[in-house]
Formats: structure tokens, sequence, C-alpha cells
């Protein structure tokens, strides 16, 4: 007969039963994050899409800052944020004449609705061009001020077969100290860092983080936020289509600055600006992405204040002497590059900039797409 097995026997076995099991898994999960860091499917993932398939492309780039309000977010998934616009909709239909527009935060429309944006506006114009293709513009504007990340999303968007690109820009958005710090960037600094590579574009070592090429940073552990971000912009996208909003447009917002401190710095600089200081280069850079592609740059509109000290400053952003050297260096510039420039920094009244000098009303924004609508018309042949 058997002897009786203790209890003492049976716990030890169930322990090292248990830890065997549990090494197993803990071998298992780390096999699992080895294998997402080595292939990171992250931009694949954002591939895969609820839109332009069980629901509309969104009207611009995902952007917002109160995602239960908005239904919108942010994140730094480029392929995701292009999946989820309506310029990847589809082949490109043959009657239409493609425009991209690029910018910033005026550009993508702050503090407007998506029917009241400059590419809404253009589109509400119905123009037909004479050979009867009809101009559709796509708003690939993003809310940073920064020339280097128009670069990037126009990276991307020349693959949507545009006809024309429509460049909007102001002074902010030059000065090379602050070309590499948004965190869109940041995160695509692979992108960021061919892009410079690719264009002879000197990136300050500082600039860019490169901690995410590791492989520990690129593990599932490490990656819940970009996996959680993608989730959240599927499903926010079917809230999105059942309500129109995008963005929370509150009633009520603090205006623009219109009374100034004697200060007349410019980024901690003094007069005269220097043409090194500012990052023409990467204008150039687009135009040579372009690869043929017409390029309008618009210096945009901005607020012109009739304020104390407005004799020192044009606005909160630019002191007088800084803003007019730079019209003076881009007008040179783009003489001598052969450029399409239009200028139309002084275009729309004062009364029609919201909280920041260079957001505009939905009536000023109207009154902007009247303008470049002409110099689409321009560009394409035919004489507005």
């Amino acid at each position: 007969m058997a002897a009786p097995v203790s209890s003492d026997h049976r716990d030890r076995n169930h322990l090292r039963s248990s830890m065997r099991v549990l090494l197993k898994a803990v071998i298992l999960f780390a096999m699992i994050n080895m294998l997402f860091a080595v292939f990171y499917p992250i931009p694949a993932l954002g591939r895969f899409s609820v839109y332009n398939t069980i629901v509309p492309g969104r009207a611009r780039l995902p952007y917002g800052e109160n995602p239960s309000q908005a239904y919108n977010l942010s994140l730094f998934n480029l392929d995701a944020m292009f999946a989820s616009h309506e310029i990847s909709d589809g082949s490109k239909p043959e009657d239409e004449f493609r425009v991209i527009l690029i910018g910033d935060s005026s550009t993508w429309g702050y503090l407007l609705p998506a029917d009241k944006t400059l590419s809404a506006y253009l589109n509400q114009a119905g123009i037909v061009l004479p050979d009867g293709k009809k101009v559709r513009t796509y708003n690939l504007g993003y809310p940073v001020m920064s020339l280097a990340k128009d670069l990037l999303i126009l990276s991307r968007a020349v693959q949507y077969q545009p006809d024309l690109i429509v460049w909007l820009v102001t002074l902010e958005s030059f000065p090379n100290d602050k070309q590499y710090s948004a965190p869109l960037l940041q995160h695509n600094s692979s992108a960021v860092e061919e892009l410079a590579s690719e264009y002879s574009l000197n990136i300050p070592a500082t600039d860019i983080d490169v901690t995410q090429r590791l492989l520990w940073n690129r593990t599932i552990l490490r990656s819940r936020r970009e996996l959680a971000d993608w989730f959240r912009l599927q499903l926010y996208g079917l809230l999105w289509a059942a309500t129109g909003i995008d963005q929370e447009v509150p009633e009520e917002y603090p205006l623009r600055i219109e009374d100034f401190s004697d200060d007349d710095k410019f980024h901690e600089l003094r007069p005269p600006l220097i043409d090194e200081y500012l990052a023409f280069d990467i204008l150039q850079s687009g135009i040579d992405m372009a690869d043929g592609t017409p390029v309008l740059i618009v210096n945009e509109p901005m607020f012109i204040s009739q304020g104390v000290n407005s004799d020192i400053r044009y606005n909160f952003y630019y002191p007088r002497w800084a803003y007019d050297g730079y019209r003076q260096m881009f007008a040179a510039r783009s003489d001598q590059e052969d450029w399409e420039y239009f200028d139309l920094w002084d275009s729309i009244p004062s009364t029609e900039f919201t909280n920041t000098a260079i957001h505009l009303t939905p009536l000023g924004t109207k009154m902007l797409a009247e303008r470049v609508g002409k110099a689409i018309l321009a560009a394409a042949g035919q004489e507005p």
C-alpha cells in the first residue's frame, strides 16, 4: 500500500507547477514583445481605418485637446492620420483638379467648424476650370507653426497626386530654432532625419529624440499610448460621423492681444533680421519635393493692432522691424528663385481675427478663400 502524499509535498508540487507556468508566460510575453519591437506594426496598423469605409473621411487631419467634447484627438501616427482623412478615399477622380493646402492652425481652421475652413469655402465656391475639371481642395494644415512640420506632411501628401500645392506660411513658422521641437516631428524622427538627409537640412542633434528607435521603446508595453490613440481615433470616428463635430468651438474666448509693452525683440533677436536665421531652405526643399507640381506660397494674413505700442509691434508675434525685414527677404528670395509667391499679410480687416494674430473668423476665412481662389485659377491657367 502506497504511502500517503503529505500536504507539504502537494503544496511544493503545486508551487513548482505554478512557477513553470508563470515562467513560460513571461518567456512568451517577452518573445511577443521582442517580435513586436523588431517588426513594429504600429505604422501598418495605422493604415487600417474605419474612415472612408464605415464612416466618411475627416475633412482635416485629426487634432484635438478635448476628445470627449470634440470627438477628435491628437496623435503622431502619420499613417493613421492620413487614413482618417478624406484624401484617402479611393482613387483620384479623372475630372478633379486636386489642390492640397498645407500650413498651420489657421489653415487647419482653429475655432472654425469644418464647413467654414479655408478649404471648405474654396470647395463651396464650385470652381471649374476651362477643361471641365472641378477644383477640389484638401485641408492638410496642422496646428504647429513649423516649416519642417509642413515638409513632413507634404512628404506624405505628394503621394496623392496633387495638381497644385498651396503652402500658407507666416514668419513664426520660419525661425530655425523652433523647426524640430514639435511632438509630431519628435515622434517621427526617422522620417524627419530621412528628409534632412535627402534635402541636406541641418537638424541640431538635440532637436530630435531618437529613443523611439531603441527596441525597448518599440515594445507593446512602451507602445500602449500609440495603440490606445489608434483605437480611440476609430471610436471617435463613429461619434464624429453621427454629430459632425470635430472641434469644440466655445461661444466666448479671449480675443487677440491689442496692447503691448515696448519690447521689440523677436525670438530674443534685435534688428536687423538675418536671412540665415530663417528656414528658407526648408521652403525650397518642399518645392523640390513637389517635383514639378506647382507650389503657390501664400504669406498668410495677420492681425495688425492699433493699440498701445502698435508703432513698435504689429501684434503679439511680430515687432515691426522683424516682420518688415521678413517680407523684404521673402520678396527678394521669391524673385531670385522664381517662386509663385502671394503676399496677403494685410488683406483681411483686423476685426476678423479671433484669439490670435493668425486665426480668422468665418467671414475673414471666406474673404481669404476669395483671394486664394483667384490665385488657384491663375496657377491653373485661367486668369481670374
